[in-house]
């Protein structure tokens, strides 16, 4: 039997992860939220009725069950924290995206891993997409030839049900944070872990000027290899919209061009009184993601995608704020300078 703990129900990618490992044979899981407000709503013991889960009392009962892997799903600035805390138990850690907060957390949280010989793996589902999947075999195959340039949108609703997003302090930033990193990630997977070089961007809040936080955002990224990246990472879905978002690429070759749509098996329509219907099919990357974990925990080998994946995507980010405040190009080797002990 393969202990999973899961430490905080603050992401709602926690009950995702819940209802997969719940699916699958073989699996005991136990949760801990600690830092959940009394009665806060989908936070908390209550919030586990009918998941199959257990709940821990304490971060110390969950970590002294001594499970083999542990992911966390706390508001981001505290994933540093409980990684260091799960590994320091013996766990493997799938850490939800970002992978932290700031370049140096990132750091330290693969040091740690690397010490006591677990595993860091970083919660980007979007990689295991049929259509992302077909998109790499196609690039894979040289249907478009040369890699050249690529724009991706990751779009979404400002997450209104889950304050914490919108909060700097425990977010760690707004849409540039929150949504960069899923296209990060996935040329990072395109790539190989071709190293960014330099980052130049552009943010503001005119959708939603209420918010603490960005709300919308334009990334480019420029990698070692030449390759050119265009990121929207905007929260610009309207409150009614019928889902929380969407992610597309769009590549250019030098023999040609190809598009995905992370979320496009999906039956669109109109409902009387609903208005937009959307409803998808097809396979769940998040239980793949799941599953991936799983194989993680139980072999022992190198995550897709790992710490260091995480770290690229939490250096670009940390550039392109870098950017937003100068107006200039920034450099990653800027970032990694600036995060370096003095």
């Amino acid at each position: 039997m393969t202990r999973i703990g899961i430490i905080s129900l603050a992401h709602g990618h926690a009950f995702s992860y819940l209802r997969s490992l719940a699916a699958t044979a073989g699996v005991e899981i136990r949760v801990a939220d600690p830092d959940a407000a009394p009665g806060e709503a989908g936070r908390g013991a209550a919030a586990l009725e009918g998941t199959g889960a257990t709940w821990a009392d304490s971060l110390e009962d969950l970590l002294g069950w001594e499970p083999d892997g542990v992911i966390v799903c706390s508001e981001n600035s505290r994933h540093r924290g409980y990684t260091e805390a799960a590994l320091a138990v013996g766990a493997h850690v799938l850490c939800e995206k970002p992978i932290a907060t700031s370049v140096a957390d990132a750091q330290a949280m693969i040091a740690a891993a690397e010490t006591v010989d677990r595993r860091l793996m970083i919660a980007h589902p979007v990689r295991y997409s049929d259509a992302f999947v077909r998109l790499r075999s196609a690039i894979e195959r040289g249907d478009v030839g040369e890699l050249l340039a690529v724009t991706g949108t990751n779009n979404g609703k400002i997450p209104g049900d889950r304050a914490w997003f919108t909060d700097p302090d425990l977010a760690g930033g707004g849409a540039v944070t929150d949504h960069t990193v899923h296209v990060a990630d996935l040329m990072d997977a395109l790539l190989d872990g071709d190293a960014p070089v330099a980052v130049s961007a552009r943010s503001h809040r005119l959708l939603h000027p209420e918010a603490a936080v960005e709300t919308a955002g334009l990334v480019q990224v420029r990698y070692a290899g030449g390759v050119v990246v265009t990121i929207d990472c905007s929260w610009s879905r309207p409150p009614d919209y019928p889902t929380w978002g969407g992610l597309t690429l769009e590549v250019v070759g030098s023999a040609g061009l190809a598009r995905m749509d992370a979320f496009g098996t999906r039956l669109d329509g109109h409902l009387t009184g609903r208005g937009q219907a959307w409803f998808a099919y097809g396979p769940d990357m998040d239980a793949a993601l799941i599953a991936e974990f799983l194989d993680v925990v139980r072999t022992g080998r190198r995550p897709h995608p790992d710490g260091h994946a995480g770290l690229r995507g939490a250096a670009i980010v940390a550039a392109a704020y870098e950017s937003v405040r100068t107006g200039d190009v920034v450099t990653i080797e800027q970032v990694l300078e600036a995060s370096r002990p003095t």
